[in-house]
């Protein structure tokens, strides 16, 4: 069995990264058959429960105020509409929803309040419940635990020397204190990051670095292709290679061989084959449905006919323990 490690060096990194792609699927995917489950893929859904007019200034975001996307700005969506989203994403095989507002950090509002009782909502329907907020308190991170929060998601979206070029309005130290937040109240975390920002391969490495480094690794790795969107700064970026992806999802496989790797935003743009490839590689998640947030997103059924075809299965929910159990190491 593969030792799950804390101390990984860029250059052990880098050697995994730039190995002969063959190579690099073969090792992961061989990491990735050591989990008896590896043949179940865990499937989240996404929706924005507060659309548009976030204040922050991520080069890649529709929702930021300060750009003309189209997107238009939405209020705070009613509970009630968020449990029938809920059901229905359950109904097309999720095993959890991931609540996402545009904020750049929770306020001690209203608006925080109706989220703790969407939370509490989606979790009596026995499904797993993850928010994607922005920065919160400890205090914060608490009532979200209380509530029966499952996961909370906050990307560190590239690594450390790379953020500033793509966002001025947070600092990454800030990304870090969420997550350790989020920690402390015993939720799983949910963190990865987005390629395609023309970063480089050593930033890629560097945020590798910096989850794989954590003292508990994310439950969830999002590997991230970016969708450009016309009015961002990033809207001329070339689309990713898959290979590319394949060999971001096959290192994090192995560098955290024990998270769940998601194959996330931009599989719009992959075929079947090319997603297949990902999956032996060691993605294991995916998300379901229409839309991520405001960009489009595969089906369910499409998603479904996909999973048939390869031999993979739906991930039931709570694999790894309720809600307000202390996280530990998952088995993927």
């Amino acid at each position: 069995m593969t030792e799950v490690r804390h101390n990984w060096t860029t250059d052990e990194i880098s050697e995994i990264y730039y190995s002969p792609l063959l190579d690099l699927i073969y090792r992961s995917a061989t990491i990735h058959r050591e989990n008896k489950d590896y043949s179940e893929v865990q499937i989240s859904s996404l929706i924005s429960i507060k659309t548009g007019g976030c204040p922050e200034d991520c080069a890649y975001c529709p929702q930021a105020a300060r750009y003309n996307t189209g997107v238009d700005v939405h209020a705070m969506m009613p509970k009630d509409e968020v449990l029938e989203a809920a059901a229905k994403a359950k109904a097309g095989g999720a095993s959890r929803l991931c609540m996402g507002a545009a904020w750049r950090e929770v306020r001690d509002n209203r608006d925080f309040d109706k989220v703790i009782e969407m939370v509490k909502g989606v979790n009596a329907m026995d499904m797993e419940v993850c928010c994607t907020l922005g920065m919160l308190t400890e205090s914060q991170a608490q009532r979200l635990a209380d509530a029966g929060l499952y996961a909370y998601n906050h990307n560190l979206d590239t690594s450390e020397d790379d953020y500033k070029r793509i966002i001025t309005t947070r600092t990454y130290d800030d990304r870090l204190q969420t997550l350790e937040n989020v920690r402390k109240a015993h939720i799983s975390v949910c963190s990865g990051g987005i390629i395609g920002l023309g970063e480089t391969n050593e930033d890629r490495i560097s945020m590798l670095k910096t989850l794989s480094n954590m003292p508990q690794h994310p439950e969830s790795v999002p590997i991230n292709a970016l969708v450009p969107v016309k009015g961002t700064p990033l809207a001329d970026q070339p689309r990713v290679s898959v290979w590319d992806m394949v060999r971001m999802i096959a290192t994090a496989k192995i560098v955290m061989p024990k998270s769940v790797i998601r194959l996330s935003a931009g599989r719009t743009e992959m075929s079947t084959v090319e997603q297949a490839f990902c999956f032996m590689a060691g993605a294991n998640s995916i998300f379901a449905g229409e839309k991520l947030l405001t960009t489009p997103n595969p089906s369910f059924s499409d998603d479904m006919a996909m999973l048939q075809l390869l031999g993979l299965k739906p991930r039931e929910a709570f694999k790894n323990g309720r809600p307000n159990q202390k996280v530990e190491e998952v088995v993927a």
